[in-house]
């Protein structure tokens, strides 16, 4: 949807929200999406309306007071209009038909393709299917998917009329696609912009259109255009082709999912305004907080003359577009973490002001509450009196909101909104644009924290650049420029809205501050005025009694600690030494008081790395997770003492650095563990990177991504037989079909590592997961190696699978009576003996392993363990694909075909 058409959401948006009130989120939506249907509904029906009477339809007045609501028939009409049109493009036909028709419309070869197809649980997995037309004998894709009469086929034209050409055409397409994902991926983190920038690239020089935009969606669902390619010459657009329905139907064909399905008017003269004759629209979507998909925006692009599109290659830019989503997914994740950080970090240094400074340092000073949430001013009203910065009303305005607030919200603790006018503050005409937007947090009884914004279209880009409010637009034409300005007029009096993490950082600041304040409302004790002469007052003296009794319990607590915690000066003396401490390393706190942390606790191994943490602790770097050898002083004096720690710069009041504080934690035993179960690796190493002829689960593809190898394990790993893989599709007909998926991103994600290994990556233990034929779900982790002819040219790739077996003992034991029963000759006995004595060391290792992981380890040792899971699943398979009478004969052979 373009711009304009997202601009009437704004009509309805909330007014106001209770901070607290994180439960009214899915109601506000709801709301907002019912919003959503009414002012489009009523648009649409006034633009027929206007078609049919031959009056002009002036999109801006329109928009501007556009019904919050419509009648039943109208939103019934309008969904009936939007899901069941009855035109569709020119470039295709579309058939709606039963299985039956399928051999009276095509040759029988692809009636039975077409049979086949319509019998998957997933059509769009096996789609495009290669049919021909039994009359013309012309190739065609068929498309396929159903719908509540029965399967709509949409056929679009083959270039080509050879069936091994067009699957290599597709194939190199999803090459393509993944090649230009793997730019996605080598893209350094934390910059969303650039991985925009690289997707609507390669979407242009897969698809040829003269402009592509990547279109995002805002909270208030109005959109804008972050990145783009384009050219300005642009035409007309297409007249559809009218579908025939037949008279058996009660109503018109059901075409959400119709790739054939043509733009509704209001589109196509939005388009026509444009100068557009193409147009090609794909779908961003990214996970949200309740695990579900939500859309993030679009990508667009059109073309200046008619320009088809063969499936292949909108699969693949699909197959791009998807794999865009999850790298963009991953950078909003990392964003907000980023910013969840700098929250945290700013809150603790507010913190710091307050215990420090007058509140007003908190608005005075840097980092102030500014710093907390994006805006563009803020304010502080404590004991009736308001400091100011930025971009806010004045002095009387802000007491004005106050009494306001008071009187209208008075058992709120904050509110949010994006319009004072909607939210229904009197005055809110009077504060003009510069402030619209307005965040409360209520830190006492009558004193509030505010965050003001101004109005929204200072902030929206449209196509990269600011927007000229001198510009004048065609309010009667749908228009780019015309919708933009229909937008601003509904946005003017509103700002951005106010995102959950922001309220949550609000909120979270609050309770910091309203908590430093009970004291404050209890005894009046806080100091508010600047001014006050120096010298020590009674208040003054109450508060150093009470922070000396603070840093008496804080010294209390570090010394009780059941962690070790430790202090060194600027010279690397120790000058703190916990009870913890004592008893890890025998040295009680009266010995190690002066002590070189370098030269007589760290142990030599550790020197070198002690040395830096210390040089760049007191320049006022800190580290996290530093694993420190200590030296034992007690009985033991050969054993050692392994901890994690985190170095903190300590400073004096005047904030200089004068020392380093290292809090950690004890992984003794858990070091020994690890060392232990790294040289039981070891010992293991040479079984797994060896060339023994004892096959894991195997298959193969070819460079069109068919299978051409499926070993004995792949057939009672799956359920699938070898005969029934070979030839098939491995992404789509047989994980997709025969062995089904948990959902759409685990298959992009699949067929992003199958075709990586197409064109020759290596790929190491990936997660994957399927469904067996019996439906039980499957993990392994999958490597890919690339397959090569004798003149080293890439002819498709090996795929190894490595299992997990829980009932190895029971499997072993079972084969044991086998070989006895069948009187085995010596030789097999010890193979057979050789492979028994290997499962206790294996279940030594399964069983540090369990230890280990129910114990706090670094994410150092975390990496271990995971290595060591690897081998672990790798030698059970090992063990239970053993077949010791092959092995005898010497005829374990693998297809290399």
């Amino acid at each position: 949807m373009e711009p304009a058409e997202k601009a009437t959401a704004t009509v309805s948006s909330s007014a106001a929200s209770n901070l607290r009130a994180k439960n009214t989120t899915t109601a506000a939506n709801n709301d907002q999406t019912i919003a959503h249907c009414n002012a489009d509904a009523g648009l649409l029906n006034e633009f027929e309306q206007s078609t049919v009477s031959g009056k002009s339809f002036n999109y801006t007045r329109s928009t501007i007071n556009a019904s919050q609501s419509v009648p039943e028939e109208r939103i019934t009409a309008y969904f009936s209009r939007i899901q069941r049109g009855a035109l569709v493009q020119s470039f295709g036909c579309m058939l709606a038909v039963d299985e039956a028709t399928f051999k009276s419309l095509f040759v029988p070869s692809s009636g039975d393709s077409l049979a086949r197809a319509s019998a998957a649980r997933e059509l769009s997995l096996l789609n495009p299917v290669w049919v021909y037309s039994r009359t013309s004998q012309k190739p065609f894709y068929a498309i396929l998917h159903r719908i509540d009469v029965g399967i709509v086929i949409d056929l679009e034209p083959s270039k080509s009329g050879d069936p091994a050409l067009s699957l290599a055409g597709a194939v190199q397409s999803q090459k393509l696609a993944v090649r230009a994902i793997s730019k996605l991926q080598s893209l350094p983190g934390g910059d969303i912009g650039a991985l925009c920038e690289t997707v609507v690239d390669n979407v242009q020089k897969l698809t040829g259109y003269d402009r592509v935009m990547v279109y995002k969606f805002h909270e208030d669902d109005h959109g804008e255009v972050v990145n783009e390619i384009r050219r300005e010459d642009l035409e007309s657009y297409l007249d559809p082709v009218n579908l025939v329905h037949s008279e058996e139907l009660k109503q018109p064909l059901l075409l959400v999912n119709s790739t054939l399905r043509s733009p509704h008017g209001c589109h196509r003269q939005y388009m026509a305004n444009m100068g557009s004759i193409a147009s090609l629209v794909m779908a961003v979507t990214v996970n949200n907080t309740t695990e579900s998909t939500k859309l993030w925006g679009l990508v667009v692009c059109h073309h200046t003359t008619p320009r088809y599109v063969p499936f292949p290659l909108r699969y693949a830019c699909e197959f791009l577009i998807q794999a865009f989503g999850l790298q963009l997914n991953m950078e909003l994740q990392l964003a907000a973490q980023l910013a969840e950080k700098k929250i945290l970090k700013t809150q603790t240094l507010l913190c710091d002001m307050l215990l420090r400074d007058a509140p007003s340092g908190i608005v005075t000073q840097s980092p102030s509450i500014m710093d907390i949430v994006k805006c563009d001013g803020a304010a502080l009203y404590y004991s009736g009196t308001c400091w100011l910065m930025g971009v806010t009303p004045t002095e009387a305005q802000v007491k004005s909101i106050v009494e306001w607030l008071l009187k209208n919200h008075g058992d709120s603790t904050g509110l949010s909104t994006d319009s004072l006018a909607e939210a229904g503050y009197p005055a809110a005409a009077a504060l003009g644009n510069a402030v619209c937007g307005l965040a409360t947090a209520r830190i006492s009884s009558n004193d509030f924290l505010f965050w003001f914004r101004s109005h929204t279209a200072k902030e929206v880009l449209w196509g990269g650049a600011k927007h000229d409010p001198d510009e004048k637009d065609d309010g009667e034409r749908m228009h780019p420029r015309s919708s933009f300005k229909a937008f601003l007029e509904v946005a003017k009096s509103r700002s951005l809205p106010w995102e959950v993490s922001e309220i949550n950082a609000i909120h979270s600041l609050q309770l910091i501050m309203r908590d430093s304040f009970q004291d404050t409302e209890d005894t009046g004790l806080k100091a508010i005025n600047h001014a006050r002469p120096s010298g020590t007052t009674v208040k003054q003296s109450e508060g150093m009694d009470e922070l000396k009794s603070v840093v008496c319990e804080m010294v209390k607590l570090i010394e009780t600690a059941q962690v070790p915690i430790f202090g060194v000066d600027s010279e690397g003396l120790i000058n703190g030494w916990n009870a913890k401490m004592a008893e890890l390393t025998g040295l009680q706190d009266s010995e190690a008081m002066g002590k070189s942390l370098v030269n007589d606790i760290v142990h030599e191994d550790s020197h070198g790395a002690v040395e830096g943490i210390l040089s760049r602790a007191l320049q006022g770097d800190e580290d996290k997770n530093i694993q420190l050898k200590l030296r034992n002083f007690g009985p033991q004096q050969n054993s050692h003492t392994y901890i994690v720690a985190n170095s903190c710069t300590s400073r004096n009041r005047a904030t200089n650095v004068v020392g380093v504080c290292f809090v950690g934690q004890d992984i003794t035993c858990e070091k020994l563990v690890t060392d232990k179960f790294i040289r039981l690796q070891g010992d293991y190493k040479a079984i797994i990177q060896s060339l023994n002829p004892l096959i894991p689960p195997i298959f193969a593809s070819d460079e069109n991504a068919c299978c051409s190898e499926w070993n004995a394990a792949m057939e009672k790993l799956t359920g699938v037989t070898r005969d029934e893989a070979i030839g098939k599709v491995l992404p789509g007909e047989i994980f997709g079909d025969y062995c089904r998926l948990k959902g759409q991103d685990s298959m992009t994600k699949f067929m992003i590592v199958l075709y990586q290994g197409i064109s020759g990556q290596e790929i190491e233990k990936f997660p994957f997961g399927f469904f067996d034929r019996e439906g039980k779900y499957v993990e392994v982790l999958l490597t890919a190696s690339k397959r090569t002819d004798a003149n080293e040219n890439i002819i498709g790739c090996f795929c190894f699978l490595q299992i997990s077996q829980p009932d190895l003992q029971l499997a072993m034991e079972g084969l044991l009576r086998q070989e006895d029963d069948d009187n085995c000759p010596s030789k097999i006995k010890e193979l057979i003996y050789m492979r028994q004595e290997m499962k206790n060391p294996l279940n030594g290792i399964r069983f540090t392993h369990k230890l280990l992981e129910n114990t706090i380890i670094s994410s150092y040792q975390k990496q271990f363990l995971e290595t060591s899971d690897a081998c672990e699943r790798q030698i059970m398979a090992i063990l239970e694909n053993m077949d010791t009478r092959s092995i005898e004969q010497g005829s374990v052979v693998l297809n290399m075909e």
